[in-house]
């Protein structure tokens, strides 16, 4: 009776679950919480009152030197006075900032005591704007999901914290960024179709569809890294990591775990596309044998594999749209254009992804295909 009851009441079930993983990633340190630089600061909101740009050095599109603004401090131990920030200008598009009177900064106060030091400021105040955007999505995904939103949202937040908590911290500490990375990844792709179908047999499916597609995403991406001759160094700020004091971190095993830990989304939402179609068949023609909804599943995994694989060049080339245009711009030929490691790792990416969604297909099919028709002919049994 107990069986009866989780199976068709999940949501109770995941959301009790969900609480309690939620609870506890955000108590779990990550142990880097004390940053030695910031220690003896203090971190607020100070809106610009006056700006002074007397020290800017233009040079066409570029600028230089030192930004001045006064400001008044919005929160923390300093709410209420005005203040004077510098804002360092290093010459980069990317990475300066210029404010206006009106804007909101956040600024790092170095201080002893109640004795003001140092002002910097960070960057333009973003965390109200993003929890809105945050908010609007929550309640968006629960009016239109409804109990399904609320376990998306779950799997979501867990997720984030799974990474910032676990698996981050780990990789700094030196652990094996491989092993690290299949386990965070398969625990998450368990949680999260859990959070899906709840405890029962369709779970069992997708979860075992989806890992053996992390497997061989694994597996081929150690092994066409090495052939591919590609260090770890070609990911975004790996540099600045050795910098900052981790020049012993292995970073190319880092760069093998992100290629599985990258499609792993696509390859359970493939497994849960095909679970569920199967499950769908089955539940208005009972009689079927497994060969005929595995047959079934693999007619949606055929169809939903063209546009998965296409998904996933999307999703790496997308941030790669100017790196294009200057090939183009420059008419470096084809060849040349492939044969570049950063483009390389990223063929790597999408063709082993693309290898891991092939396999996650045939072996979702075959697993709910046995699973699922076997508990209709144990229900019929039972009658």
């Amino acid at each position: 009776m107990k069986k009866f009851r989780i199976n068709k009441s999940p949501f109770l079930l995941t959301t009790i679950v969900g609480i309690i993983i939620i609870g506890i990633l955000m108590a779990l340190p990550t142990g880097y919480e004390d940053a030695l630089i910031y220690q003896g600061t203090e971190r607020a909101i100070g809106d610009v009152t006056a700006v002074d740009n007397s020290t800017i050095i233009s040079s066409g599109l570029i600028q230089s030197g030192e930004q001045t603004c006064t400001m008044v401090v919005e929160d923390g131990i300093f709410k209420g006075q005005t203040i004077q920030g510098v804002n360092f200008l290093s010459g980069s598009l990317e990475k300066d900032k210029i404010f206006e009177v009106g804007d909101r900064a956040l600024v790092t106060i170095s201080h002893d005591g109640d004795t003001i030091k140092s002002v910097v400021m960070s960057d333009h105040y973003r965390l109200d704007k993003e929890m809105l955007l945050l908010a609007a999505f929550g309640i968006f995904l629960i009016i239109f999901a409804g109990k399904n939103g609320v376990q998306a949202i779950f799997s979501f937040i867990i997720t984030v914290l799974a990474i910032w908590k676990i698996l981050v911290p780990c990789y700094l500490k030196g652990y094996s960024p491989v092993w690290i990375g299949i386990a965070i990844t398969l625990a998450l792709t368990t949680i999260i179709i859990f959070f899906v179908y709840g405890a029962e047999r369709r779970t069992v499916a997708a979860v075992l569809g989806s890992f053996l597609g992390i497997i061989t995403t694994c597996i081929l991406g150690i092994l066409f890294t090495d052939l591919f001759k590609i260090h770890g160094a070609i990911m975004s700020n790996a540099e600045s990591l050795i910098y900052s004091g981790y020049q012993n971190l292995n970073l190319t095993a880092i760069f093998m775990s992100s290629i599985f830990i990258g499609a792993s989304g696509a390859m359970m939402d493939l497994s849960v596309d095909i679970t569920s179609a199967i499950s769908e068949v089955i539940s208005k023609k009972p009689e079927m044998g497994w060969k005929e909804a595995m047959k079934s599943g693999l007619s949606v995994g055929r169809a939903a594999m063209g546009t998965m694989t296409t998904t996933l060049l999307l999703a790496y080339s997308g941030g790669y749209i100017s790196l294009l245009m200057v090939f183009m711009a420059q008419g470096t030929p084809i060849d040349h254009i492939l044969n570049y490691k950063y483009v390389s790792s990223e063929v790597l990416d999408t063709i082993v992804g693309s290898f891991g969604l092939v396999t996650v297909a045939p072996f979702t099919a075959l697993v709910a295909g046995v699973l699922l028709t076997r508990k209709k002919k144990e229900k019929t049994d039972i009658k």
